[in-house]
């Protein structure tokens, strides 16, 4: 609406990257707030999804804590580079998002891994190792393309990183989904009373 990114449907070639959206004008307050937030809170769903994943059975998993904590971190320093210049803030968003993927998806694949030794969720375990599967089959082939393509695969990069993201993020709502379907429920109390 501000006139700083051409209208576009990012999931097809040509379009805007990810962090483009973010850049310029009144996008660039809301989308630091909208992912900061989603960072704080996504580590608070990877730590919901421990205990979760202990209350079925599954052995504590101290993987997904570390892995959290050090994949919403760089979200956030991905997010605070953005809409800077120079090669340091370069660098910073690039670690920064390649991280937050890498954690994320690792988290997923250990998540999967437990729910896949649970009788009564081995068939929804196995499933989301099997999305997680065709998630890594895309990244890999996007890298295959950018190989084979040089400098044209530019023209078709920013897709496969919304198509990425969107899977990523399916992925969590698979999850909640199998949350509600176990029936998982936080129960907060005071230990002194």
């Amino acid at each position: 609406m501000e006139g700083h990114i051409n209208f576009c449907i990012p999931y097809w070639a040509d379009c805007v990257s990810v962090s483009r959206t973010g850049r310029h004008g009144s996008s660039y307050f809301i989308f630091k707030g909208g992912i900061i937030t989603t960072a704080a809170l996504l580590l608070l769903m990877w730590q919901l999804t421990r205990f979760w994943l202990r209350g079925l059975g599954s052995s504590q998993n101290w993987s997904i804590l570390c892995l959290s904590l050090v994949g919403s971190t760089s979200l956030i320093v991905y997010t605070l580079a953005l809409g800077h210049t120079g090669d340091t803030f370069y660098l910073l968003r690039r670690f920064g998002v390649v991280l937050f993927m890498f954690c994320s998806f690792i988290s997923q694949l250990i998540a999967g891994n437990a729910l896949s030794k649970i009788e009564a969720f081995a068939a929804d375990g196995k499933k989301l190792l099997r999305f997680s599967a065709i998630m890594l089959a895309i990244a890999m082939f996007s890298l295959v393309l950018d190989g084979v393509l040089g400098a044209d695969y530019d023209r078709i990069e920013n897709a496969f990183e919304w198509w990425l993201i969107m899977l990523l993020l399916a992925h969590l709502f698979m999850m909640i989904q199998l949350w509600k379907k176990s029936k998982f429920m936080l129960v907060v109390t005071n230990a002194g009373s």
